[in-house]
């Protein structure tokens, strides 16, 4: 099969490598997926470059999330799974072999249907951003009638904490840094947009929250947003943070988070309990039937061949949406 590897970390065009890699084939409790779209994550970006990650294994294929069909099963595997439309992700998890790939292996119980009315490109998207958002949400309870805050309403965990949270019956306040990524949120359908660069934000945010206050806080960077999120969470709210900044160490008012009695919960999709990841993937599935219209927000598309130049655009910062590999060598990037 073609496929995208690195043997040590570092730049991406400096120790990314494309060519052939052997096709591998399903063990027991695996599904192996012809890829058609692979996403490129920050995460991934991340590993592959050693911020903080070491080399796990002697020779890694890149990329956790991705979009394909099952052309095999193995072993203890309903063999009817053949031909199903799946979105996957955790591929390159606990295992050396990710999505940058024509086909992938992986445990069957992380291929998930993927509904004929999203295409592949768009599935990809899905993965590790949309679990943590529906993660971020939903496993402190019910959000019907409350008020929930998404700081970085427009980053791909972020646009789908926006789709997840008014499809969980909530009020949504999304932050954002600028007119453009304002109009994203605003069409996930967050009920108020605002831009948090601006000198008034914390009085935007609380005027939107009105006398209730925050109830859930999806919150991209604790650090940076430690005042703005303290200025408006409710009283017993929950503050769930899922991604560090660029200052990752802070002195936190502990005695602002007591007397709120503020539950702050990080996030790490990896270090959950594989029982809370099920439930959260039967959640969106549920999510996808039922809203037929959401959006997956494709920033580009690249070649995999090109899958390098995925990663820079990763790193760039400057995304809007998810980097997006397509996995057919022959597939025609975005110009």
């Amino acid at each position: 099969m073609k496929a995208v590897w690195y043997v040590r970390q570092g730049a991406a065009e400096e120790v990314l490598r494309y060519g052939e890699q052997p096709t591998p084939h399903p063990a027991r409790g695996q599904v192996r997926v012809r890829l058609h779209a692979s996403a490129v994550n920050p995460a991934d970006a991340n590993r592959r470059a050693g911020r903080p990650h070491r080399m796990e294994f002697p020779l890694v294929i890149p990329d956790s999330d991705g979009a394909g069909v099952i052309d095999a099963v193995g072993e203890g595997v309903d063999p009817a799974r053949i031909g199903e439309r799946v979105w996957v992700y955790f591929g390159q998890r606990g295992r050396p072999f990710g999505t940058a790939a024509e086909f992938i292996c992986l445990p069957a119980e992380l291929a998930s249907e993927l509904p004929a009315h999203v295409g592949f490109a768009e599935g990809a998207c899905l993965g590790i951003p949309c679990m943590t958002a529906y993660c971020a949400l939903f496993t402190g309870g019910s959000i019907k009638g409350k008020i929930v805050l998404v700081t970085g309403g427009a980053g791909a965990v972020g646009h789908y904490a926006v789709q997840l949270a008014k499809w969980g019956g909530a009020r949504v306040i999304a932050t954002v840094s600028s007119p453009e990524k304002g109009l994203h949120a605003a069409r996930a359908g967050a009920d108020f947009v605002i831009d948090y660069t601006g000198a008034t934000a914390q009085q935007e945010v609380q005027k939107a929250a009105g006398s209730r206050g925050v109830a859930r806080i999806v919150d991209v960077d604790a650090v940076a947003n430690a005042e703005l999120v303290l200025g408006v969470a409710a009283a017993g709210g929950e503050w769930v943070s899922y991604a560090i900044g660029a200052r990752p160490i802070a002195a936190m008012p502990m005695d602002r988070i007591i007397r709120l009695n503020l539950k702050l919960r990080g996030l790490y999709l990896s270090g959950l309990a594989p029982h809370v990841r099920r439930r959260a993937q039967a959640g969106v599935q549920r999510w996808l039937r039922e809203t037929p219209g959401a959006i997956h927000t494709v920033d580009r598309r690249f070649a995999l061949r090109d899958t390098a130049q995925a990663h820079l655009a990763v790193e760039a910062r400057n995304k809007l949406g998810t980097v997006v590999v397509m996995c057919d060598p022959e597939a025609v990037a975005d110009p």
